[in-house]
């Protein structure tokens, strides 16, 4: 059988496999209020799912620029969708263990899945550069879609299935789609090389770790995802137990929450032709401080729909924003500065899902979410002070 060899139909693996890493990661999620009821988990053990996430993502993250050097990016790629199979298959045989041994297997899976998100972070933002060298921008913007389209497609999946009484076919259905996603990576001729050197990246932008403007960047990272974290992770639970809304209804705003995200990211794409997009990227921080604002209004579904879907705008282009303008700043290293912004988002997105935990023991979600509008505020303080794009105007286009 001939191997798929044409651009599109290259992109078109790659938004596959992007997709399936969203899916992945919003399973979990998208489960808690489900694996809590079956094995009877404590907020705190829930929050402890998270820690692994964090740092098998890390790890994966770390290792993907090496591994891709060595390996290359398809490798790399395949290797990130069998660690998402094996993600799911925990999850899945969670349905037919012990308490003790379903936490032990909720642990593993939420490595095994951090640690595929982790590794796919190389090829994912590698590949578009490689793919379609003409529009590696809209390419990036694209890949960044598809994880927000798992996303946003994982919750309705989950609450199909957990309304007919089945959820443990939801994970199933996921490692299904890992393996046609495996067997799609084998068949496509995916390019074996890094991107070439660009023109002007000297200087500072030759050595990205000893340059203030990546940490400036990653720290801005790190305090988006306590926001994303905190938005995404807990809706269900702050919907369901906290403001008494049913399990189906905190499951849709949930997947409206994303749902918006991805609707967010392609009018991006428009909005960027009029609107530089570093200003865009600064908005939509002032965005999402009102939306924490926002969500302790949700005390029916039909609030509840309306205050996540404009959470979901307002998280919706920052962080691809994000990597556009730290790849712009490092072009020889987008494999690595793009790993490295994927390990700072999922610190931050774990550790806010860890700390919720205990924080939630003592203080109401209601009063979380309040507080929470302080991440944003001080990543605008960090983004007007220390994050300058070297050029004035940058197209997604």
């Amino acid at each position: 059988m001939s191997a798929l060899s044409s651009t599109s139909a290259r992109l078109a693996v790659v938004y596959a496999c992007a997709m399936l890493q969203g899916l992945t990661v919003v399973s979990f999620p998208a489960s808690s209020a489900t694996l809590k009821a079956m094995h009877q988990f404590s907020d705190a053990q829930y929050g402890a799912l998270f820690l692994p996430q964090v740092a098998a993502t890390i790890a994966g993250s770390i290792a993907g620029g090496a591994l891709a050097r060595r390996l290359g990016l398809s490798m790399l790629l395949l290797g990130s969708v069998a660690t998402a199979l094996l993600a799911e298959s925990c999850l899945a045989c969670t349905a037919c263990a012990s308490a003790d041994l379903a936490f032990v297997l909720v642990l593993a899976g939420s490595a095994l899945m951090g640690l595929g998100f982790g590794l796919s972070a190389a090829p994912l933002n590698g590949f578009p550069s490689l793919i379609a060298r003409t529009r590696r921008d809209a390419a990036l913007l694209g890949v960044h879609t598809a994880i927000g389209a798992g996303f946003c497609v994982g919750p309705l999946l989950a609450g199909s299935f957990i309304g007919s009484g089945m959820w443990s076919y939801f994970p199933i259905a996921i490692a299904s789609y890992a393996l046609g996603c495996l067997a799609l990576v084998l068949l496509t001729s995916l390019p074996k090389n890094q991107p070439a050197s660009a023109v002007g990246d000297t200087g500072s932008a030759a050595r990205p770790l000893q340059s203030k403007t990546l940490w400036a960047f990653l720290a801005v990272a790190v305090l988006y995802a306590f926001a994303e974290g905190t938005l995404s992770n807990w809706v269900v639970i702050y919907l369901h137990e906290e403001r008494g809304l049913p399990e189906s209804s905190a499951t849709l705003a949930l997947s409206a929450f994303w749902a918006a995200l991805v609707v967010g990211r392609l009018l991006a794409a428009l909005l960027v032709n009029a609107i530089a997009p570093d200003r865009l990227w600064r908005g939509l921080l002032v965005l999402m401080a009102l939306a924490f604002l926002t969500v302790p209004l949700a005390s029916t579904p039909a609030r509840a729909l309306g205050s996540f879907t404009f959470a979901g705008l307002a998280c919706s282009a920052f962080f691809p924003l994000s990597v556009t303008l730290v790849t712009r700043q490092f072009p020889r290293h987008a494999a690595d500065v793009g790993s490295m912004m994927v390990a700072a988002l999922m610190l931050g997105v774990g550790t806010a899902s860890f700390s919720i935990g205990p924080l939630h023991a003592r203080w109401p979600l209601t009063t979380i979410y309040l507080g929470s509008a302080l991440y944003p505020a001080i990543a605008l303080a960090i983004a007007f002070v220390v994050v300058r794009p070297r050029r004035p105007s940058l197209s997604l286009q």
